[in-house]
């Protein structure tokens, strides 16, 4: 019984706890602070409902219980102060409230207070790496032990990022507000910026033993939708979800039952999930009628659907893909947009049209050390019956790669390289 009762409890953890942060935040001011009440009415909920059972609605008990602490909390570190005073007569009134009135604010749509934790969770003042592991604590409900190995960094680094993102915060006493105005571009783009990061360790891990960690892609997917509900419209953000949704549907095609990856042309299109296609295909038609065709994951949503409408690899309409590359690299310039669009050249127009944008690449310093430039180039030199090339390409994508499975891969198909006669 207690083994199911605490099951039950991290299932009802994973889908409050983010809703009871933003609402303590919201009244507290403090999301460090919000985030220990919230844990401390997961350690109550621990003690007690072992034995007295699961209540009715588990998360109003949580936000009850969290509430309570909150007040003793104020109480004993005598923060009654003249600023604090209009504060503690909030939450007192709250406290007073029947908790059916707490159980029907639960049961509303999700509110601006969860848009308001990821604003902040998200917010530009801390490193990119302390907003993935802030993001995924505060908003995914996941343990520092899981945030740790899923970007297989130990515990006590994804600690230290956790506790120092929130003393930033602190510090720079960001409000827990949404930004307005012409701030709003900037601050949305760091929180899309973040679920994206997430969703590509999940889709192809940088390190370790496996190609992909699907659990970090369904908590991306997970926070982009309810972002897409949060924020209507605001046509990027379902730019974000249409390419997450496509891209999650080849999910179970790139990797075998053995666990080595598949690449795209070779995946058995059958296995691609139609019902992420299909929510991906409107969730793009959503951004184009909100006036967001041309945002960058939009287009990038657009490319991927390209795929996503081919029955069969041959199907593809390369040029379209090149083209709409060729239109990102001019909204979002990148080394790396030029190198996809350099693979989509060379499927649309031969591998020499390919090569030749490769070549250009291969003194852009951002590019030294990015395993896929020789993976990309040797794929081109092998087909152009340059094996020998193609050899030395594909041993040095293998050195600079950190996963596992690619480099089997890779390391692989310089042995088939390096079998073959010169052309």
């Amino acid at each position: 019984m207690t083994t199911d009762t605490h099951r039950t409890i991290e299932a009802v953890w994973r889908i409050e706890s983010a809703r009871l942060i933003a609402s303590l935040a919201r009244m507290l001011r403090d999301v460090g602070l919000a985030e220990e009440l919230a844990q401390d009415a997961l350690v109550v909920a621990l003690e007690q409902w072992p034995q007295s059972g699961v209540p009715d609605n588990p998360g109003a008990w949580l936000m009850t219980t969290a509430k309570h602490r909150a007040i003793d909390r104020l109480r004993r570190s005598k923060l009654l102060e003249r600023k604090h005073v209009q504060l503690m007569h909030e939450l007192e009134s709250e406290q007073e409230q029947q908790v059916s009135a707490v159980e029907t604010s639960l049961d509303d749509p999700i509110g601006d207070d969860l848009l308001r934790l990821m604003f902040t969770a998200c917010h530009p003042v801390l490193t990119v790496e302390a907003r993935v592991a802030l993001t995924l604590r505060l908003l995914g409900g996941l343990t520092t032990e899981e945030i740790a190995r899923a970007f297989l960094v130990s515990d006590s680094t994804i600690a230290q990022r956790i506790v120092r993102a929130k003393r930033s915060l602190a510090k720079a006493e960001v409000p827990f507000e949404v930004p307005r105005g012409d701030e709003l571009a900037a601050r949305l783009s760091s929180v899309l910026g973040v679920i994206y990061l997430v969703f590509n360790e999940g889709y192809s891990a940088t390190a370790g033993d496996d190609w992909m960690r699907p659990g970090l892609c369904e908590e991306a997917l997970r926070l982009g939708r309810v972002l897409a509900g949060l924020m209507p419209r605001e046509p990027e953000v379902h730019g974000l979800v249409a390419l997450m949704e496509i891209q999650a549907s080849r999910s179970k095609a790139r990797v075998r039952p053995t666990g080595e990856p598949v690449l795209l042309l070779e995946q058995n299109r059958a296995q691609w999930d139609r019902l992420l296609i299909g929510r991906g295909l409107l969730a793009l038609e959503r951004a184009e009628k909100l006036g967001g065709a041309g945002g960058p994951y939009a287009l990038q949503a657009a490319i991927a659907a390209c795929h996503a409408r081919a029955l069969t690899a041959d199907a593809t309409d390369w040029a379209r893909i090149a083209t709409l590359y060729a239109t990102l690299a001019q909204l979002a310039p990148s080394p790396v947009v030029e190198l996809n669009r350099a693979v989509a050249l060379s499927m649309a127009f031969g591998p020499a049209a390919g090569l030749a944008l490769v070549d250009t690449l291969t003194t852009e310093p951002s590019l030294a050390n990015y395993h896929l430039l020789p993976t990309v180039r040797g794929d081109l030199l092998t087909k152009l019956g340059r094996f020998d090339e193609a050899h030395v390409e594909f041993e040095r994508a293998a050195a600079l790669t950190q996963n596992m499975r690619e480099r089997e891969l890779l390391q692989e198909r310089a042995r088939v390289c390096a079998a073959k006669p010169a052309i």
